[in-house]
């Protein structure tokens, strides 16, 4: 680990309106570590760092790199200062091809003539993927050919092939299967190794202890501490991220509890081009349904299909009645809900208010004769970001301006303001802290215990041991093992059906 200083962050603070974001953080991180910045949704991790490669200005503080004062107004001020990130949500453009992402602000290197030489941008990238063992993916290729794991490994390679001193990851393992994490923690060792630092942002304090050589706390905008990851544990880290002991009992905790036979929406001999294999299920009344399993499996599209946004397949979906579901509109009609793994693309409208996002379903309830009632919106809204407990400035506020578990919180809650029979949860803890993932696991088991029927599909194994009453593993597409809820589950268990 080093000990020379790379980054020395003086006194910066950062306000939107009345919030503040950071509070005169101060502290140091060094070259040649791998140094961890924790602390719950909404206390200034990703503001920080946003500061840090130029997408905003503090309003007060400076930072210092390699010993000289620093300041980037943009991504490409950062990339030539020698400052990379790598961030949780997409980070690649669609419309452009892999080569054009990779190289975005650095085209001037494959200028000939007077022209952009893109066949020379082409083999450039196709050389560095292959460097990284990601031959597979071209460089010709439009970006959107290819899923949003795949995509995080051009984002990876993008971030550190020009072997910048410092590279920020946002996140961006909540967006990886295993393999895909390993492939990122051996890229994070090589720039360690190399005398070259990495910031890593995680929630997954497993992880942050098994991967970083020290950790800072930020609580409230405000920096806590700066600690060596081998003298603390995950417990202490906790207590430091909220300020009080934290109790790790947020799962569920009956077992035993009877299921009702009644049988409320069913898969039946599904299969899709690619990717599902005559896959059956039943979801149950009253029931949390697991899906697990590795991220290119298909669990992912099960959830599309259920919901009625893929309609390529072989197969039915359908309920107790026989009535079968063909598209989105349907499904919202009869009660089905869903979040896509996709957040800020998918479930979100990013720079529409937490008001119109929380209100977009239940515009008709919300009308007075034929116009929409301003009042009535504000009063509705409120009352679902209330209940959810969303940390925001006002309804009024834009959600792309929300942490990611503050997003989450309004997906739940325009949802949960239709009231829904049947939800379908894909990966609906992804980048949330603790205490987030407390409050939507508690919404999912008052949802249950109301007789709604839940899927919860999702890559993270011991939530779905702590929520699920019945857990489908799929490998390769078709369901490999099926699990009933009980005390003496364990991880390896499931795992041994995932490989």
């Amino acid at each position: 680990m080093g000990n020379q200083v790379l980054l020395e962050i003086d006194n910066i603070s950062k306000a939107f309106g009345i919030t503040k974001a950071c509070k005169n953080i101060t502290f140091t991180i060094n070259k040649g570590e791998i140094h961890g910045l924790i602390g719950e949704n909404g206390s200034g991790k990703s503001t920080l760092t946003s500061m840090i490669y130029g997408l905003q200005s503090p309003d007060e503080g400076r930072f210092v790199f390699l010993g000289k004062e620093y300041k980037a107004h943009n991504q490409l001020e950062a990339n030539v200062a020698g400052i990379s990130a790598i961030v949780q949500e997409a980070g690649t453009l669609s419309g452009l091809t892999v080569a054009q992402n990779m190289f975005l602000g650095k085209e001037k290197e494959f200028i000939s003539n007077g022209f952009l030489n893109n066949k020379k941008m082409n083999v450039a990238a196709d050389s560095l993927l292959k460097e990284y063992g990601f031959e597979t993916i071209k460089g010709a290729d439009i970006v959107d050919k290819y899923n949003f794991e795949t995509r995080k490994f051009m984002e990876i390679v993008k971030a550190t092939y020009f072997k910048p001193e410092l590279v920020i990851v946002d996140e961006t393992t909540t967006a990886l299967s295993q393999d895909g994490r390993e492939i990122l923690y051996e890229q994070m060792d090589k720039i360690r190794n190399s005398g070259r630092t990495v910031i890593f942002i995680s929630h997954d304090l497993d992880e942050v202890m098994s991967k970083t050589d020290r950790v800072s706390v930020l609580r409230d905008g405000e920096y806590i501490t700066t600690v060596n990851t081998k003298e603390i544990t995950a417990d202490n880290l906790k207590e430091l991220m909220v300020g009080r002991k934290v109790d790790n009992r947020y799962y569920r905790t009956d077992y035993g509890t009877p299921v009702s036979e009644q049988v409320v929406y069913s898969m039946n001999h599904v299969t899709t081009k690619g990717l599902l294999k005559d896959v059956s299920l039943e979801l149950h009344k009253g029931e949390i349904l697991g899906i697990g399993g590795l991220s290119d499996c298909g669990i992912h599209e099960i959830g599309r299909v259920l919901f009625g946004a893929e309609r390529n397949y072989e197969g039915a979906v359908k309920f107790s009645d026989g009535k079968r579901i063909n598209s989105i509109t349907e499904a919202i009609a009869e009660g089905i809900a869903y979040t896509s793994k996709d957040r800020d693309n998918e479930s979100v409208v990013l720079n529409a208010s937490i008001k119109n996002n929380i209100c977009m379903m239940a515009y008709d309830s919300l009308k007075k004769g034929i116009f929409i009632s301003p009042s009535k919106c504000n009063s509705f809204a409120n009352k679902f970001a209330k209940k959810l407990s969303v940390k925001m400035q006002g309804i009024e506020q834009d959600v792309a301006g929300l942490s990611g578990g503050n997003k989450q919180k309004v997906v739940l809650a325009r949802w949960l303001a239709i009231n829904p029979e049947i939800l379908i949860f894909d990966s609906p803890t992804r980048g949330i802290d603790i205490k987030v993932k407390a409050d939507i696991y508690n919404v999912m088991d008052e949802l249950r215990k109301e007789g709604k029927s839940i899927i919860m599909i999702s890559e993270e194994i011991m939530e779905l041991i702590g929520m699920c009453d019945r857990i489908l593993i799929l490998k390769n597409g078709a369901v490999n093992g099926e699990f009933v809820r009980n005390e003496s589950l364990q991880e390896q268990d499931l795992i041994k059906k995932m490989i």
